[in-house]
């Protein structure tokens, strides 16, 4: 029996993609077809997929051309995978022309000619419009942003709202963006908007939009309590748009892997988590009097991300010991109660500790090192070190490009709440971020 291979994403399957698999099936008596995973079209930068894996497996499935689908999840797979099916073709698509010839050492490799006039980028241009958005405030990481939205197809940054308009020219006309003085004005000729501004007017702006019909990306923490949570959530369901928080660190490709290792049991029951998260500003003096740039509301929401996401957002109690200075919030170590478990974070805006995250299990443990917020690399660890295992997972950029990518979808998709952060997991992070801003903590003060 001959056996072919060939390999896809697949996305928003068309007779182009059905042609191709057609002219692979008639090369020989059995087709194998490798769909590319999720996490392995965003670690080779493919960022405007519309369909998941498992929808995308099951558009093949349906074209009855398959007799089976694999999912590609690292490069240099192709070698394994011709070496363990046995496989004498690999097909793939003309426009990779010589691209695979290194194969022939193990196989016959084959180019297939593609069906003109049909793409799966035109489709997603046709079905989706470009999603127009206009930046509420332009501070720090407003330009890392707008660079990081030039890789991702779908939505352009068209417009900028901010106070003070003599700050932001410079920047706006830098990246060709049209610059308002009046909120309301541009709320009416964007669809979405991505609020980075302080915290205390986060309910406001984020009213406004809602109620100009924008989608809303707002930066953490998206909110003080979890009346306004509520409220606000409420709103954006009854307006049918889209209200996320911005929060880059839970769509790196390494974090989703590490979640789906956490969840499959490799590690055992968790008993804890350990997490920190600080840095020294250059000039501290600047900020040290603006409460809403303390560390917890700097960093809180990062920090419980992985803890409430693994623990669940049921916890017992949460306990927190706070040190300030002049009013100025630099360190926060909290824990968590939970009925099987407990959980550790530290918080340092002006104080440095090691940024990295420890979750225990009853089989061995994962080890995150510092910036595990940004990380591409972890290990888990067993009580006999030679059995450690290594992951590594690429990202692009600085990260941004993956939470606007969800935030697309989310639009396009017509969904209200991520696959990877929901709105029970924000509300329970905005209940800690409340508990703080109540003063429910034990003070350290120098």
């Amino acid at each position: 029996m001959k056996k072919v291979i060939t390999y896809g994403t697949y996305d928003l399957l068309h007779y182009g993609h059905i042609a191709l698999l057609e002219r692979a099936k008639a090369l020989g008596d059995y087709l194998i077809v490798g769909v590319t995973s999720d996490a392995f079209d965003k670690n080779r930068g493919k960022l405007n997929v519309q369909q998941s894996v498992v929808e995308r497996i099951e558009a093949v499935k349906k074209t009855g051309l398959a007799d089976e689908i694999i999912i590609e999840e690292y490069e240099g797979q192709k070698i394994s995978d011709i070496k363990k099916y046995n496989v004498d073709i690999f097909a793939i698509g003309s426009d990779w022309q010589g691209k695979f010839d290194y194969l022939n050492e193990y196989c016959q490799v084959v180019y297939l000619k593609r069906t003109e006039g049909v793409s799966s980028t035109a489709l997603r241009e046709t079905q989706n419009p470009i999603v127009k958005i206009g930046l509420v405030g332009l501070a720090n990481p407003t330009e890392r942003i707008i660079q990081e939205s030039l890789y991702v197809s779908g939505m352009e940054i068209t417009a900028a709202y901010n106070s003070h308009v003599a700050e932001a020219s410079a920047i706006c006309e830098k990246y060709n963006i049209e610059l308002y003085s009046d909120l309301e004005n541009m709320l009416q000729n964007v669809d979405a908007v991505y609020i980075n501004s302080l915290l205390p007017e986060h309910v406001t702006l984020i009213e406004k939009a809602l109620n100009n019909e924008c989608h809303v990306l707002c930066e953490s923490p998206i909110f003080m309590n979890k009346s306004d949570a509520d409220r606000l959530f409420d709103l954006a369901e009854k307006k049918q748009k889209i209200l996320f928080e911005a929060i880059k660190t839970i769509f790196f490709p390494a974090f989703e892997h590490l979640m789906l290792i956490v969840n499959s049991g490799t590690i055992g029951s968790i008993r804890d988590i350990e997490v920190s998260c600080s840095h020294i500003p250059e000039d501290l003096n600047e900020i040290k009097n603006e409460k809403y740039k303390g560390s917890m509301y700097d960093w809180g929401s990062i920090a419980l991300i992985p803890i409430i996401k693994i623990l669940g957002t049921e916890y017992e109690y949460c306990t927190m010991f706070d040190y300030e200075k002049a009013g100025f919030n630099y360190f926060v170590r909290g824990l968590l109660k939970y009925k099987n478990a407990t959980a550790v974070f530290k918080v340092g805006k002006g104080i440095k500790t090691e940024g990295q995250m420890i979750i225990t299990g009853t089989k061995g443990y994962i080890y995150v090192p510092a910036p595990w917020w940004k990380t591409d690399y972890f290990e888990i660890r067993y009580e006999d070190l030679r059995s450690t295992k290594k992951y590594f997972y690429r990202y692009e950029g600085e990260g941004f490009r993956y939470e606007l990518l969800e935030f697309i979808k989310m639009i396009n998709q017509n969904r209200r709440e991520s696959y990877l952060y929901s709105q029970k997991e924000i509300k329970s992070i905005v209940g800690i971020i409340e508990q703080f801003e109540k003063e429910e903590v034990e003070k350290l003060n120098s």
